[in-house]
């Protein structure tokens, strides 16, 4: 998954300054890692200091009682916390210490078991980090992953452990969680699960021996220093399957915990399908197993046996062209009934099906997007989500009851997501506009506001204070006839008759908006880099072309086996619709992006018009045969089935670069690798096309760290003033 990252904060008084912006000295207030307890009336969530897990009230916001402190231990005595995990009676926790990321999921940790009750803290294990631990459904076993292997330890056994899987191997065999770009690319850290009365584990088995593998070097660089490459550098290497590459051979095992015996499940499923996810029903016979075939056209849903092994298909949902991991970040099990998420009628919707596979309704109908589903009460028949049925740049909160009818509950106007209570008598609201920095209020399931936690009024005061431009939504249509949404911020001293310098600022992936009514718009939050810009004499603008999301799946899918194509049209017609208005200088466009919008910058840049007279591209894919298999065939399938496509990128294109270019890039980025850039400039060198470039020593495809972050946005914004002032 290509990544846009962002970050949020303002400077206040005079002048936006960019390294403030970029440290987040200014940052919007926010309630993080809200947990939802059992009683339906209170959730937890880790102080600020990381010292306690507190417990506050859904309907009054007040603090109700602390159920750990790092100061009320016996046993082992911690200074401070990184996260934890509640055992489904509440009367455990795991807690999280000692955490190592590893890509963008995944981490390992060193976890403690901490009885509630008795206050105790001990380890979960003494043989050294986990992984990804989980709780059995009763609470009495806990089962993790260690060095690709799955371990199973008994609390009422006095914490025994037990090793379950002895072949896991790096590199080579993983037991329990996601090889790379099953991790990157369905979002998911966590490959096994228990069952219902707590007698079987299952999980997905990944050999990927025969991936391909990638490295990277490592030097000592800093923030942090890697101290074992003072003399000579390292390397990074792991399995990284390109587009039309083998991938892992995937299978699906379980354990019987008494008798300890391992089977493999009779799944029928293509040598090189996909098991995006496993899931244990209400019913301890019935495993759901996720599987797509390589062009990610088609889900089937089978319930799995875990003692017989047989396999049973329940579901299978085609869809044109191809399914989006969102399906399985919203999968969701109930006692009698599970929820899909579906584009089978052109916009994404919800389907009700009982454990059997028989479809019961469809839930949600219409020209609109559902963005987020938070939960279905089966006694009532009342569904809850989040969906943009006002406008492609606007969400709000919605029930729908077993009549089907439909009631919005949030009441204001932007982007609003919401974090639900266990019984779905409360949620937490968090609500921003494009002008409005996020206001967090607790509500009632009919969409009353109980309290408001964050308001975020200092934030805005400071702001208030600043000499900030407008920002205004606009709308236009192409030479192609296409209307296209967009935003654009101008100076703050805006003068209709002076011609000003433009700078575009795009993702442009499939499925990706930056053109929405939220505080989240623009590169730091509340547009503030984009208010920095203007603070310089730009005015900044960012559209939304065609293969973007909210819109439905013909205006998203209309790219397919073409990236690169429609989107650098879509932002070549917005530069020269910006040329024809009158206070734009259309010898003085500019455009930039990270990631696919890196991508798209250089193909927008060589697209055959020449409408920008500079660029910056952030680690930009340069060839779709150099990115991940999952990703990359999903909207392309393979080269050899798609040559054409695939030939259409930044490499072929050098020689019709316009522009002047600054290229920038992290040498450990595991995700779009180096090497893309590498062999673009070699293109640019060919094609005598002169760029400039930055390369970032020991930084992933977030670039940051230190004084990173904001190098890079100084080194855009410089390249930008000498290049269109």
């Amino acid at each position: 998954m290509l990544g846009l990252l962002i970050c949020f904060s303002s400077q206040a008084g005079g002048e936006l300054k960019l390294k403030d912006i970029c440290n987040g000295v200014y940052s919007a207030r926010r309630i993080y890692g809200v947990h939802p307890m059992n009683d339906g009336e209170s959730y937890s969530q880790l102080s600020g200091d990381r010292k306690q897990i507190v417990v506050h009230s859904f309907r009054t916001g007040t603090q109700t009682g602390v159920i750990f402190d790092v100061a009320e231990t016996r046993g082992t005595k911690l200074e401070s916390i990184d996260g934890y995990i509640l055992s489904p009676d509440e009367s455990n926790i795991l807690i999280q210490t000692q955490t190592r990321p590893i890509y963008r999921h995944s981490f390992t940790a060193v976890y403690y078991l901490y009885n509630v009750r008795n206050k105790t803290l001990v380890p979960l294990s003494e043989n050294g980090p986990q992984q990804v631990p989980l709780f059995s459904r009763d609470g009495n076993l806990v089962a993790f992953v260690r060095d690709n292997n799955l371990f199973l330890v008994k609390l009422l056994f006095n914490n025994s452990e037990s090793q379950i899987t002895k072949d896991g191997k790096f590199n080579a065999i993983i037991n329990g969680i996601p090889d790379w770009v099953n991790e990157e690319e369905f979002s998911n850290n966590r490959s096994f699960d228990f069952n219902a009365d707590g007698t079987m584990l299952a999980w997905i088995r990944y050999d990927e021996s025969k991936v391909p593998t990638f490295s990277f070097p490592w030097y000592r660089g800093s923030h942090p220093a890697k101290e074992a490459y003072t003399v000579y550098p390292g390397e990074y290497e792991y399995k990284y399957p390109m587009a039309g590459e083998t991938n892992s051979t995937v299978t699906v095992h379980t354990f019987d915990i008494k008798s300890r015996v391992t089977r493999q499940m009779k799944l029928p499923l293509e040598a090189d399908g996909y098991i995006p996810r496993i899931k244990f029903t209400s019913d301890a016979e019935k495993l759901a197993i996720f599987t797509q075939n390589r062009h990610q056209d088609r889900l089937d849903i089978y319930m799995a046996n875990p003692r017989s092994t047989e396999c049973k298909m329940i579901v299978r949902d085609n869809v044109d062209k191809y399914i989006t991991e969102q399906v399985y970040q919203h999968l969701n099990f109930y006692k009698n009934h599970f929820v899909l998420m579906s584009e089978r009628d052109g916009y994404n919707h919800l389907y009700l099906y009982n454990l059997n596979g028989t479809l019961v309704k469809q839930v949600t109908k219409g020209n609109f997007v559902v963005t987020d589903f938070y939960g279905y009460d089966e006694k009532t028949g009342d569904f809850y989500y989040a969906s943009n049925q006002d406008s492609p740049m606007q969400t709000a909160v919605y029930r729908t009851d077993a009549k089907g009818k439909t009631t919005k509950l949030s009441a204001q106007t932007g982007q609003n997501s919401a974090i639900f209570s266990k019984n779905l008598k409360y949620y937490m609201n968090v609500y921003s506009n494009i002008n409005t920095p996020p206001v967090t209020s607790l509500c009632d399931n009919k969409g009353k506001v109980l309290k408001v936690l964050i308001d975020n009024q200092a934030l805005k005061a400071k702001l208030s204070a600043l000499n900030l431009g407008s920002r205004e939504f606009f709308t236009f249509k192409t030479g192609e006839g296409i209307e296209l949404n967009g935003y654009m911020v101008k100076p703050a001293d805006f003068d209709a008759s002076r011609k000003y310098p433009v700078i575009l600022f795009q993702y442009s992936g499939p499925g990706s908006q930056q053109v929405v009514d939220s505080w989240n718009a623009g590169n730091m939050g509340g547009t503030l880099y984009e208010q920095y810009m203007a603070q310089q004499g730009f005015i900044m603008v960012c559209v939304d072309g065609r293969g973007t999301g909210g819109r439905g799946a013909a205006f998203e899918r209309c790219t397919y086996l073409n990236l690169g194509d429609l989107e650098s049209k879509d932002q070549v017609e917005t530069a020269l619709y910006l040329g024809s208005l009158s206070y734009v200088d259309k010898t003085r466009i500019g455009i930039w992006g990270w990631s696919f919008g890196g991508f798209n910058t250089l193909m927008s840049m060589s697209e055959g018009r020449p409408v920008f007279a500079a660029g910056v591209a952030v680690a930009p894919p340069t060839s779709w045969r150099y990115y991940d298999s999952v990703y990359t065939e999903r909207f392309m399938r393979t080269p050899k089935e798609n040559p054409e496509g695939y030939g259409r990128n930044p490499i072929t294109r050098a020689n019709q670069l316009h522009g002047k270019l600054l290229l920038c890039h992290g040498l450990a980025d595991d995700n779009v690798h180096f090497r893309n850039t590498a062999e673009y400039t070699e293109a640019l060198v060919q094609a005598d096309k002169p760029f400039f470039m930055l390369t970032y020593t020991n930084r992933n495809h977030s670039i940051y760290g230190g004084n990173t972050r904001n190098h890079l946005f100084t080194a855009i914004s410089d390249f930008f003033i000498s290049n269109l002032k």
